[in-house]
């Protein structure tokens, strides 16, 4: 089979984590110099309000902002590039994912796609091996249909194109060996396949297992009819 079946991230996808650490550790001054700051979102002039102080809170500061708000767009780059490093120390991330969590921090558009951009040219982002490793571990720890798999990528923002890339990791043979393995796993020792109802009741167990990990219902009740079969005769 063309599929490998080693379920850990890819090589680049190592080193690159590797390299995210290593800025994390030696601080934002190297950060800086790996990625160039991004454009802000103008001068002081356009800095927000100050928030209502708050039980219990911190008091605004002086000027009307919070303290530790960004008041420049290289502070507004610098805090960008502090979270896009740290997230992906925890692990590869897609464009996408990146960009919601710079939105839920209220990184200022035009920073985040300067920044983004910038990560990409590094290679720290990378959707098209993204893709690649998600597939990978997803189909060998979960036994997904690429159904599901593509569903899977879209939510994270992979282009088509890059996922589909992705998914001829997986081949229809893969596929359905696969699922016959996990009808396998699944089947319950001992159950009496000779009983109408037993079998009955286990077939549509079975199906629904497959359903979730995104077989269709076609597919789903042929593998079972097969590794029911296979069973009977080897009692």
């Amino acid at each position: 089979m063309s599929w490998s079946r080693r379920s850990g991230p890819s090589w680049a996808s190592v080193c690159n984590r590797t390299r995210t650490r290593r800025l994390l550790r030696s601080g934002s001054s190297a950060a800086s110099s790996t990625v160039p700051p991004a454009a802000g979102p103008g001068s002081r002039s356009t800095r927000r309000p100050a928030r209502a102080r708050v039980p219990g809170g911190g008091a605004a500061g002086t000027d009307g902002q919070d303290e530790g708000t960004p008041r420049t767009s290289e502070e507004w780059a610098e805090r960008g590039r502090s979270i896009l490093l740290r997230q992906l120390a925890l692990g590869p991330r897609s464009r996408h994912q990146l960009e919601l969590k710079l939105s839920e921090r209220e990184i200022p558009a035009d920073t985040a796609s300067a920044l983004l951009d910038r990560f990409e040219e590094v290679q720290l982002i990378d959707d098209a091996e993204y893709a690649r490793m998600w597939v990978r571990s997803r189909t060998a720890l979960k036994s997904l249909s690429r159904s599901a798999l593509r569903r899977e990528l879209s939510e994270k923002g992979i282009e088509p194109d890059l996922a589909e890339d992705a998914l001829l990791q997986v081949t229809d043979d893969d596929e359905n060996e696969r699922a016959h393995d996990v009808v396998r796993r699944k089947l319950r020792p001992g159950a009496d396949l000779s009983d109408r109802a037993v079998r009955d009741r286990e077939t549509r167990r079975l199906v629904g297992v497959l359903a979730r990990k995104g077989y269709g219902p076609g597919t789903a009740f042929s593998i079972v009819r097969n590794v029911l079969a296979e069973t009977e005769a080897g009692d």
